[in-house]
């Protein structure tokens, strides 16, 4: 391992690419600590605390993207959630629109830009939008705690609206995510890739010491009294994190090989012999993004019940729906939204049609499948079948931390990290980092993290 990381420092260009990222990461942990003009960050936290109950819910999940930034409601209160969204969005406005998909598909430069200049303000619109409600909620935080918003940003009104205070937060958060989102370009760009899974890779990273604080406050050290988590209990979460890990990376990495034979050809004047291949289909597609959806879907109903309260029929209801409660409820419409998104998903985004068609041109077939439709139909019902799999591996991951705190009684903040979308994004995004570091080494000559990834014939 220490020979493998000594490899990767003796490249200049790779050692300039990971050190420019690093830098620009720290630079983005920083900003979490700029609280945003005229807000006391100690007082937001406390009531940010206090309003989640301690309990999963829509605060929590944007909280644990942005590192802790939303609860103290610093400039980069958003996070790059606003951006991820707007991609998502995009992604299915080019899935649904046919005018973007026949302008992608005649120029591919040119449609790219196109769709990368509406996702940016598609963020702009959505940052300000969310900046706009954060702000609301500010406001009424303050009529509970007086001190968390400045005297003389409230003064300042119009019409009866402190417009002074609005026009800042909206300002500062907006600023702060577009600058988020240019560090993720230029880590893509310059750095080792994957700019915008990285930062919220940090923010995830930066709750575990809140997490391991917790769990060493639980088993009560410092008493001779029995705490709330034993040993035991230690060695049955560590035993769980390590099966959830490797189900994890086989889940990202599993696909199902579709073995391809060439026909003989003629290219020029030469006839070229035929050969084989596979189309590799992946069993987890869709990635996270179901899960997110999902999360977003159902917490959304809880966090609007938990700040209209729940003497009336609407705040019942939304408790009904509260991650917090672990009901069979919560769950089942849980892991429904998420294998129906998984499919969603996967349809707008894999294409068996254009598969087929480009087997065709090439002299590509699926042995015992004859060319055109047949093959066509065959692809989608594969993919059908995986992403079964893989749709209910991604629920037994979501589900996974509701379960652990039921039987355990751990914390939400420590059952996070045994699944979940947390999980999934950390894997991946290590995984991912790994094969862009594995591609340079290949490139320069060097040996690889793997053996199997080692050049040969030299």
């Amino acid at each position: 391992m220490f020979n493998s990381i000594s490899r990767v420092f003796q490249i200049p260009e790779l050692r300039a690419k990971i050190l420019f990222t690093f830098l620009l990461l720290v630079i983005c942990r920083l900003c979490n600590f700029i609280p945003v003009p005229g807000i006391n960050s100690e007082i937001a936290f406390n009531m940010m605390r206090s309003a989640t109950g301690g309990t999963q819910n829509l605060f929590q999940l944007v909280d644990s993207y942005t590192g802790g930034a939303f609860s103290q409601m610093t400039v980069v209160a958003l996070g790059v959630v606003p951006y991820i969204s707007a991609s998502i969005m995009m992604q299915l406005f080019v899935a649904v629109i046919p005018s973007l998909q026949r302008e992608i598909k005649e120029n591919q430069d040119a449609g790219r830009r196109k769709v990368n200049k509406l996702t940016r303000l598609l963020t702009v619109g959505l940052s300000l939008l969310q900046s706009f409600v954060f702000a609301r909620y500010a406001m009424r935080m303050d009529l509970a705690a007086p001190g968390l918003v400045a005297n003389e940003l409230l003064d300042v009104q119009l019409f009866g609206v402190p417009w002074l205070f609005f026009l800042v937060v909206m300002a500062t958060m907006t600023t702060g995510t577009m600058f988020l989102m240019w560090i993720g370009e230029q880590i893509t760009d310059r750095g080792i890739g994957n700019g915008m899974s990285l930062i919220i890779t940090l923010g995830i990273l930066s709750q575990f010491p809140t997490a391991l604080g917790l769990i060493i406050q639980q088993l009560n050290l410092d008493s001779q009294l029995p705490g709330q988590l034993n040993f035991a209990y230690l060695v049955v979460i560590a035993i769980v994190f390590v099966i959830v890990t490797l189900g994890t990376i086989l889940i990202i990495q599993g696909h199902r090989r579709i073995p391809l034979q060439y026909a003989r050809r003629v290219v020029g004047r030469r006839e070229v012999q035929g050969g084989s291949s596979y189309i590799p289909l992946k069993i987890n597609y869709a990635g996270v993004i179901p899960v997110i959806f999902a999360s977003a879907l159902l917490m959304f109903p809880a966090t609007i019940g938990g700040l209209i309260g729940q003497d009336n029929i609407l705040g019942v209801m939304a408790s009904w729906l509260n991650p917090g409660s672990n009901s069979f409820l919560y769950l089942g419409l849980y892991v429904g939204l998420i294998i129906l998104l998984t499919y969603f998903w996967t349809a707008t985004q894999f294409h068996p049609e254009q598969i087929a068609s480009e087997m065709k041109k090439n002299g590509a077939f699926i042995p015992g499948i004859r060319q055109g439709r047949p093959t066509q139909e065959y692809i989608e019902a594969t993919m059908n079948r995986i992403t079964l799999l893989g749709a209910l591996f991604l629920a037994t991951i979501a589900v996974l931390p509701n379960l652990i705190g039921r039987f355990l009684g751990l914390s939400p903040t420590i059952s996070y990290f045994f699944g979940g979308t947390a999980l999934l994004i950390l894997v991946g995004v290590v995984l991912d980092t790994m094969k862009q570091i594995e591609s340079h080494l290949l490139m320069k000559r060097y040996d690889g993290f793997m053996k199997k990834g080692r050049v040969r014939g030299r």
